[in-house]
Parts: C-alpha cells; structure tokens; sequence
C-alpha cells in the first residue's frame, strides 16, 4: 500500500508513557526550588526551546547564554552586552536576580569555564543569591561535570527526548515529508509493529530520530517491520561508541528444543512487558547449567519472544589496567543500557564479572563492579531485561542469587530423550536435511549424556564425513560420530554431577 502518514495506516495507537516528560521534570525541580539542574542533552536546541516554554508557562523570565551569543532575554532577542565573557554574563545575572519575579537562567557548556576560580566564585555567588526563590539555572550540555562543592545543591536529569506521543508524531511527520520527495512510499507497519518502532526510538534525540527514519525510507523506499531492526542497530551506534556492548539478533521460541518452563515464563510476562498496569515488568532471568545446554541460545529466545533488542555485555571490553576505568567503563554501558531501554541486556557467564570479589587481588575493583552491578539491578527503573548465564555456580557471589536481583533462576541440565529428539530435528532440518529420514529415536538414545551444542557438532561431522567419502548423508554417519565423541558429562564427570545435584538440591526450576 502507499502511505504518507503512518497513522492513516495504523491508527488508533495509544501508547501510555512510563515517566514524565522533561518539562514536567524541570516543573517540579522549579517548584521544589532547586537553585541549579544540570541537564544532559545532545539536542540543546531543542532543550531550549522546552526550558522557553516552561517559562513562558508560569510567567518566568527566560535568559539563555552561550559563549557565543552571550545572555539574551528570550530565544530570539538582542545579548546583554558584551556578555559573551562567563564573568562578565554572571554579574549581569546577578543583576537581574535583584528583581523579585521568577525566571530560568539556561547556560550552555557552563561547566567548562568553572575550573577559572573567577568564574566559579561568581556562579556560586549567583546560585547563594538564588536558593530558595523560584529562579533557576539550568547547565545544558552532552554530560556536565559540576565541581564538589556546587553538585550537592543541584539535581540532574536528561533533557532533549521526546516521549512516545511526540516520536510518533515525527514519524508521522518523515514519512510524509519523504512522500513529498519520493515517488513513491510504501508503508506496511501494524499497529502492535509501530508501538515497538516507538519505543525502539526513545532515547533517540528529535534529530537522530529523523536521521534514523531517513535511512529506513532511503535505503528501499519501504517502512515495515524490517526496519526495527535498522533503527536498533542505529540506535546501538550512537550510544556505545566503547564497543562495550554488542548487538546481537535475537530468537524464537522455535529454535530451542526443550526449555518448556522458561518459554511459559517469558509468555506470561510478554504484555506486562509494554504495558502500563497493576503488573511491574519482569526484570530479568539468570540461566545455570551444564555447559553446551542451550543457556546463550535461551537469552537470545528470551529477547525475541519479548520483542526487544538484544546487547551482550562484552567483559573484554569492560576491564582495563588503568585505575579506575574498569568502574568508569561499567557505568557507561548501564547508563548506555538505560537509554536503549527497551532492550535485553546478555550477559554471558556473569561469574567473571565477579572473579576476584572476595579477595583483593585487584585492587578492589571488582567488589566495586559487584556493588555497582547490584545497586543498578535493583534501583533502575527502565525497560531493560537481564539475561544472564552461569557456568560456574561456586564464581557467583551470594548477593546476586538473592531474588530482587532477579525475578528467576533456572537451571538447564543434559537434554531428556524427546529433547534430544528435538534438537536432532532442528539441526538436521536447517541444513536442509528430512529429520524423518534418519530414524531420529535411535539416534537420541544413541547420544544420551550429550549437550545440545555436541550434538549439533556431531551432526556437522557427519555432514563432513558424507561428503569425503561422497555420500549421502544418512543416520550411520550421525551415529559414527556420536561413538566418536566423549562428552563433557563424561570427560569432566565429576564438575557435571556437582552442578546437577547442586541445582537438585536447592530446587532450581527446571529450563
């Protein structure tokens, strides 16, 4: 169908928002009488206009400053003069804050000049002057760094993101201003498909938004489900410029044999999900077990099945030599993930974020990754969802098995008889081969005590195996490479009956 306005394709969409809106926030901040907000943006342009019209709301003044432009009354008038110089701007200010009336003072890249003790004097003198009235200075900029002794008077919050109803009136918006350029636009988003290009695009500024719409309708001149995962990728490249988050592409439930409870637990959480209601939205699942059993291919499932984007947490990346930047590069990749929300956030055998945090071997960096990790998974508030591996249960700190942490812990053991059967199946028909050729049964009793992942391997040896010998690929070759593998439970049988009876003994919910 062609479309130059997606709500003409999908309409009504009612999307409820989670949280207030920036000019709410920066309403409420001025009402507690907070004499300074540090605002985090990438769009000031657009935080200005925001902060213009919560001014021009409740009757305040409005005085923004650049370096550039100096102090203007207004977006558009004339600069105080010569106040282009931060100490200079601060005495005009100071000036202004004589007259009892209310108003928002907006300076742009401020933080930068506070290491001039001038300067610094002259700001904390102002914000003296103004504690306890209505007036208020706003710091815009990309991530303001406040010294010691103003921090404590201020509040933060993150400025320049459009909520939901206002992402989708801009994708409204694109795809009608492309039509007016373009020959011709298809549009083929479902209503349920466009609340997920909605919320895939929160934390988007309004002109990474549109950048984002641009290439999806550029590239082929379609806008469907596809381009979800075009605006992921794209959103993942502008947050983690640290690599220290991985894209990868989730999963249905298909691809997993077995794992019945887990895929019940995750679709009776899948609303509760996107929707505002009564119930909270899961946090997250922490997968234990024996190696090879399907625990990093469940956390991709367990991202699909929810509809949202799923990131590994690359540990690689995330320690460093340097002091102090291990702590530093981990509050990135949070902070990271709670602007990509709603997202899964993989992270794979989680035991070696911890591997040193009952001893001091490091310096204590990670007891401080460890208490960072548990407050955040606690206290945040976003749409993200944990999935984590395990394969080591004695590398886990004890805080992290507690629930809070997360919502359930299930534990995958060697695959049962018809789980053999249906992994056999999987991996048989996605290399294009008839599962019922092979007299699947037989060859299920025949790799008893195998994982999920040596089974697979077995069936590409025996792909192998065919095709040097020339031919066709049949049960005997599957069987003769099943005699031919040791499998861990039998290599290492002594660590594999430990995990199994440890999760036996405490209970662990079946995958």
């Amino acid at each position: 169908m062609e479309r130059s306005d997606i709500s003409a394709a999908a309409v009504p969409v009612v999307i409820p928002a989670f949280r207030m809106n920036f000019e709410e926030e920066i309403s409420l901040l001025i009402k507690s009488r907070y004499p300074l907000v540090a605002v985090d943006t990438i769009d000031e342009s657009y935080v200005l206009d925001q902060l213009a019209r919560v001014a021009e709301a409740r009757g305040m003044a409005f005085y923004p400053w650049s370096l550039t432009q100096g102090l203007r009354v207004g977006r558009n008038q004339n600069a105080f003069y010569k106040t282009g110089d931060p100490s200079a701007m601060l005495r005009v200010a100071a000036d202004l804050v004589k007259d009892p009336a209310p108003a928002i003072f907006a300076f742009t890249d401020f933080d930068r000049f506070l290491s001039d003790a001038a300067v610094a004097r002259l700001f904390k003198d102002l914000l003296n002057r103004i504690k306890d009235t209505a007036t208020t200075v706003a710091l815009l900029g990309a991530e303001t760094k406040l010294p010691p002794d103003v921090a404590p008077l201020s509040a933060r919050i993150s400025g320049g993101y459009p909520d939901e109803m206002q992402i989708l009136a801009e994708v409204n918006r694109v795809v009608s201003e492309f039509s007016l350029t373009s020959a011709r636009v298809v549009v083929d988003m479902p209503p349920e498909a466009l609340k997920r290009v909605v919320k895939t695009l929160k934390g988007l500024s309004l002109q990474q938004i549109r950048n984002a719409l641009n290439l999806c309708l550029i590239k082929d001149g379609v806008f469907d489900v596809g381009d979800i995962a075009e605006i992921e990728r794209f959103k993942k490249e502008a947050f983690d410029r640290d690599g220290i988050l991985e894209y990868f592409g989730s999963e249905q439930p298909g691809v997993i044999a077995g794992f019945g409870n887990l895929k019940r637990w995750i679709a009776d959480r899948k609303n509760s999900f996107f929707t505002e209601g009564p119930l909270p939205p899961p946090k997250g699942l922490l997968l234990l077990g024996v190696q090879g059993c399907g625990k990093s291919l469940a956390a991709k499932v367990a991202a699909g099945e929810l509809g949202i984007p799923l990131y590994r947490l690359d540990l690689t990346r995330l320690y460093s030599k340097y002091i102090g930047e291990t702590e530093e590069n981990l509050r990135k990749a949070l902070a990271t993930v709670e602007r990509l929300a709603p997202v899964c956030l993989w992270i794979d055998e989680i035991e070696k974020i911890f591997a040193a945090s009952s001893g001091d071997v490091d310096g204590g960096v990670s007891k401080r990754v460890l208490g960072t990790m548990l407050t955040w998974m606690q206290e945040r508030k976003d749409r993200s969802f944990i999935a984590a591996t395990s394969n080591d249960i004695n590398g886990l700190p004890p805080e992290l098995l507690r629930k809070g942490r997360f919502d359930e812990i299930f534990f995958a053991d060697l695959p049962a008889p018809s789980e053999r059967e249906g992994i056999l199946k999987i991996h048989l028909a996605k290399r294009g081969l008839d599962p019922a050729q092979f007299g699947l049964p037989a060859l299920a009793a025949a790799c008893e005590g195998f994982s999920g992942a040596e089974i697979e391997q077995a069936v590409i040896s025996a792909l192998y195996s065919a095709s040097g010998a020339n031919e066709k690929i049949s049960a005997k070759h599957v069987l003769e490479q099943l005699k031919l593998t040791r499998p861990l439970s039998v290599i290492k049988a002594e660590a594999v009956d430990f995990i199994r009876d440890w999760a036996k003994e405490r209970s662990i919910l079946p995958v």
